[in-house]
Formats: C-alpha cells, sequence, structure tokens
C-alpha cells in the first residue's frame, strides 16, 4: 500500500476533472469531493458529505467530531482508500483546510 498526502484549503480547491488521469488522482479527487459536499445538500443522497453545523463548535469538540466523520465516509464511500492521518488547520477566517494521509492499495494506485 501507498500512502498520498491530500491538502484540501479552505476554500475546497479544484474543479471536478472527469477523465483523471490515474486510479490514484480518481481516488484522491472522490476524498476531495466527499470532504468537501456539505451533508443534506444532494438531492436523493441527503446522507453524503460533512456536517456543516459543526463549523460553529468550539474546535476541540469540531476537530474530534470531524476527523471521525471523515474517516467514516470515506470508509462508506470510497472503500479503495483509507484515512490514516487528518490535520484540521483553521485559516484567519475561521475556515477549515485539512492535510489528510490517505493509503491507497499498490495495484489502485
Amino acid at each position: 500500500m501507498k500512502e498520498y498526502e491530500l491538502v484540501i484549503p479552505a476554500n475546497g480547491g479544484n474543479c471536478v476533472d472527469f477523465s483523471p488521469p490515474s486510479v490514484r488522482a480518481e481516488i484522491l479527487q472522490n476524498i476531495r469531493t466527499i470532504i468537501t459536499t456539505p451533508k443534506y445538500s444532494v438531492p436523493l443522497f441527503r446522507e453524503f458529505g460533512l456536517d456543516e453545523t459543526l463549523t460553529d463548535s468550539p474546535m476541540n469538540i469540531a476537530g474530534s467530531k470531524l476527523k471521525s466523520d471523515i474517516i467514516m465516509a470515506v470508509r462508506k464511500y470510497e472503500p479503495r482508500a483509507s484515512v490514516t492521518h487528518i490535520e484540521i488547520v483553521p485559516d484567519n477566517n475561521g475556515r477549515l483546510a485539512f492535510r489528510l494521509r490517505i493509503r491507497i492499495p499498490s495495484q489502485e494506485g
């Protein structure tokens, strides 16, 4: 298994690539989509994404819950990958950026 770093800036980052150059790029893009999609915002797929109501919680509480939610969401919606490390970094405007380490099996990478 190989590990990759995925950085998701507070503004969400890149647009969707409908033809990613590799399976690894597709998996990382899928994880970015999971993390940047607000829960309940996708019609007919309301459970997809992360709960944004945590943003008004104290950072220590929100951080722990977000980490747990990220791990569970990636496990559910992108089972080809596993999250091995999450760092949550607030910017000067109170928005959150994420730095993740993602493990992808070699045949997927």
